[in-house]
């Protein structure tokens, strides 16, 4: 590997919705690349499972939980590749592969087509700029429709979709392979279907693939100038104008290629090879960026050149047998065993590289040196997930990935107290790897409480406690991540006053509280428009600490208040008995004050559900939805007889939801959840929520007397 040009690798990630066959084609890639000599199913008979499903938990549960690298070879090209989970509950492994990955796969179930998980990788995907190609896969199944799929990814993804192969047949009679561009026909034999034969296009298919080679040069012409040109100029196009044209316009996020196949079936694999080579950049068709620390942050590129002193992001970390495994992606530069580096996300001391290993799985290759453009595992690196690392020539730090809000609470505790070293540990461990779990303590009630995503992904972490640190774990009620916010506008002008002998604590702060717009970024927003002095300068951040510390815990529930701009435009200080105490106790009561004015009220979580059932049962689970309290957006007549049913739906309503879904059809329905928005509660079921909160407060007031 370490004598392929950096122009021939590949940083590639496979997304999509759950269940739509990721872990199957990346097993399949390693195979026909030889990287393993057999292939074991995700659910397979044999016990084994899947090699990128290296967790027992994933193996049992037929589920992808942790995003797995892996790396192989194919035509001489490089491809390092990250198969990533569906499940939305483990969304941030999704988040940090594609932060560090120059192109990507998007698979999509040739039946369902674009699911509410697809548009949520499709979203990720745009957030980083990952260029893409489309699979779509399960071409076996029946009520299989490639040019369905194809529309949704227009309609649905607002992609410029552009399908560059032709199924030959489909369901039962899905055979081969038809590429238009090359003009020839492939088939898949031998027991795996390793052995790629190439033919003729067969003559009921020749006329289709003209017409469809002519649509493609089209599609590709209208966002690609070199194309057009010749296409315009009525020129010939090669098959290398073709795949040239559709590579820069996919770099350019112009448009998506769409492949077809069945991975389980063994069809069409080598083909996305080819167009993971074809179509997908290499890293230095992908301009990232820094920011130099020692010039105010200012934005600076980094350059794929060995020669450049070194840059890596570390964006994953794992606990192993041997200590902290560093996943590391490198931009610039390279990284030698024995080479000293620094992290400059956290100025720590320079740390010496014991071992450089290359991922497969949960097994590791060690070499001696990595350069720009390779994802390794370093040992012996102590950071946090999205730290940026050099080798102290450059001061740099690279923007980290974006980390979504958790949506659910448990309290937990173990089951017996000689367990509680365990339990600590597997906490900390956790909560290091993993910026979505979060822990903390009540105070008020001295339980530690975990945060997280959703149910399995809770469930997923208690389980692991009782096999990996055999700490048997005791969990409280799920508890909804409520919020508060403010609706109109509340003046406050708050005096603190306090006298103690010595200097005494004086401080007034007077502005007002405001909802901020419902697009904003941040959930707080501090504003100061004091004139003349009235406040000290040296006193104003403590009015900001005041005022964060009060959004920390409402009034009504006790939950974080969200959407508020606190604004200052008067005060009154004293020489002798104002200080950075007082300014700080004065803007947290000023707070109070003026939330009490604004008509707070309490936001819950709104959870976006997708349903697919028979249409037989469509009555009943709109039925079960409606009693939830969900409005119901959007019903889609899919293949075979089903309906998608999409629907909003408050999460505290969708606790138990899988068993009563289960038995109203049958164990045929199946659904995915994921987070929409926030959404103010019904006002009965604040009114009843607020009296709950305030009983429980009386009761523990009662309780400490």
């Amino acid at each position: 590997m370490a004598g392929i040009p950096i122009e021939r690798v590949r940083n590639i990630g496979i997304s999509a919705h759950i269940d739509s066959g990721k872990t199957t084609l990346s097993e399949r890639i390693l195979f026909y690349t030889g990287k393993i000599h057999s292939i074991h199913e995700v659910k397979g008979k044999d016990g084994v499972g899947a090699v990128m499903d290296s967790m027992d938990l994933e193996r049992e549960k037929g589920i992808t939980i942790q995003s797995a690298a892996s790396y192989c070879i194919w035509n001489d090209y490089n491809i390092n590749l990250i198969d990533t989970p569906g499940h939305v509950d483990f969304t941030i492994e999704v988040e940090r592969a594609l932060r560090v990955l120059d192109g990507a796969i998007l698979v999509l179930d040739s039946v369902a087509g674009v699911q509410s998980q697809s548009i949520t990788v499709d979203r990720q995907m745009k957030r980083y700029g990952v260029p893409r190609i489309a699979y779509v896969n399960k071409m076996d199944r029946v009520g299989a429709n490639y040019l369905r799929v194809v529309g949704m990814l227009k309609e649905k993804l607002g992609h410029h979709a552009v399908p560059i192969q032709i199924p030959m047949g489909a369901e039962a009679n899905f055979n081969g392979i038809v590429d238009p561009i090359a003009g020839k026909a492939y088939a898949f034999e031998g027991d795996s279907g390793e052995e790629v034969r190439e033919f003729e296009i067969p003559a009921e298919f020749a006329e289709a693939a003209q017409t469809a080679r002519e649509e493609i040069i089209q599609n590709v012409a209208d966002v690609d100038d070199i194309l057009a040109e010749k296409y315009l100029n009525e020129e010939p196009c090669s098959a290398e104008d073709i795949r040239a044209a559709i590579r820069r316009a996919t770099i350019a996020l112009k448009m998506t290629p769409v492949l077809c196949g069945s991975a389980y079936k063994n069809k069409g694999v080598q083909l996305v090879l080819n167009a993971v080579t074809h179509y997908l950049p290499n890293p230095t068709e992908i301009v990232n960026h820094g920011h130099d620390q020692k010039n105010n942050e200012a934005k600076i590129v980094l350059e794929n050149e060995p020669s450049k002193p070194f840059v890596g992001l570390a964006f994953k970390l794992e606990d192993g047998r041997y200590g902290q495994l560093t996943y590391m992606r490198i931009y610039q530069g390279k990284l030698a065993k024995g080479d000293f580096i620094v992290n400059c996300s956290s100025q720590l001391k320079r740390i010496k590289v014991p071992r450089i290993v290359r991922m497969h799985s949960n097994e590791m290759h060690d070499v001696e040196e990595a350069r720009c453009g390779d994802i390794i595992a370093l040992f012996g690196v102590e950071c946090a997930s999205g730290d940026t690392f050099t080798d102290n020539q450059i001061e740099v730090t690279m923007t980290s990935m974006h980390v979504p809000d958790a949506v659910i609470s448990l309290a937990i505790e173990p089951k017996d107290r000689g367990s509680q070293a365990n339990f600590s540990k597997a906490l900390n461990r956790f909560f290091r790897e993993d910026p979505t779990f979060r822990v903390r303590r009540d105070e008020e009630s001295g339980q530690t409480i975990i945060d997280g995503m959703g149910e399995l992904h809770l469930e997923i972490y208690i389980e692991r406690m009782k096999r990996e640190y055999n700490c048997e774990v005791i969990a409280g009620k799920p508890q909804v991540a409520y919020r508060e916010t403010i609706t109109q506008r509340g003046e406050f002008a708050y005096t603190h006053k306090k006298q103690t002998g010595g200097a005494g604590q004086f401080a007034r702060v007077c502005g007002y509280l405001e909802p901020l717009p419902a697009d904003a970024v941040m959930p707080y927003e501090f504003v100061d428009e004091i004139v003349g002095g009235a406040i000290p300068r040296e006193f104003i951040p403590a009015c900001d600490k005041g005022f964060q510390e009060a959004i920390k815990k409402g009034s009504l529930i006790g939950f974080p208040i969200v959407g508020v701009r606190c604004l200052i435009n008067d005060g009154l200080h004293h020489p002798v008995d104002s200080s950075e105490q007082a300014f700080k106790t004065a803007a947290l009561m000023a707070f109070r004050e003026g939330y009490a004015a604004s008509k707070p009220t309490i936001l819950e979580p709104m959870m976006k559900v997708e349903v697919q059932v028979p249409s037989d049962f469509q009555g009943s689970v709109v039925g079960q939805i409606n009693q939830r309290r969900g409005t119901i957006t959007e019903t889609t007549a899919i293949e075979n007889n089903y309906v998608a049913i999409v629907a909003e739906v408050p999460l505290n309503n969708m606790f138990g939801y899988a068993t009563d879904l289960r038995s109203a059809t049958q164990g045929k329905g199946e659904y995915t959840m994921e987070f929409a928005r926030y959404a103010p509660v019904p006002k009965s079921e604040q009114e009843a929520m607020i009296k709950a909160h305030r009983d429980r407060l009386a009761a523990e007031a009662a309780a400490r007397k």
